[in-house]
Parts: C-alpha cells; structure tokens; sequence
C-alpha cells in the first residue's frame, strides 16, 4: 500500500517563533490512503494480527480486542458483497 506523505508543516511562522526561540513540529495528522485494500476474505482469515493492526493504522483505525474480533472489523469495513 502506498500514501502520499506531505513534509511536516512549521508553527509558529518567521523566526523565533515559539517557546525559546524554537519552532514546533506539527504531528499525527491523518492522510488517507491512496488506495483501497484489496485482500480477499481467505486473507483477512488468515493474516497476522501485527498487520491486521498496522493495516487499521494505516486508515485511521484502531480496534481493541483480540485478533478474531480485529478481522471480523477488518472484513466488515473493507469486504463489500458482489
């Protein structure tokens, strides 16, 4: 999976902005992903929790639970019926 990551953004403006003369970092802004996930529902069944996690992550989402209840969450948001 791809996404477009745009370069950090300054606060703060000019120079000395900011507490002692330093500039803040803007972090944890959400960019969504480019493209859709497209594994099938046998993949989903099968796939590690550590990816199933950094697959979430990737859209934003975090579920708590165990891995089973993970993958039912992943398959109900990213399986559409044909």
């Amino acid at each position: 999976m791809e996404s477009y990551a745009r370069p950090s953004q300054k606060l703060g403006g000019g120079s000395g902005g900011g507490a002692n003369g330093h500039m803040k970092e803007r972090c944890g802004h959400f960019q969504m992903p480019l493209h859709y996930p497209r594994y099938t529902k046998a993949e989903y069944e099968t796939m590690p929790e550590w990816k199933l996690d950094c697959l979430l992550a990737e859209y934003g989402l975090s579920v708590a639970g165990d891995v089973n209840h993970k993958r039912k969450f992943a398959m109900g948001a990213f399986l559409w019926p044909r």
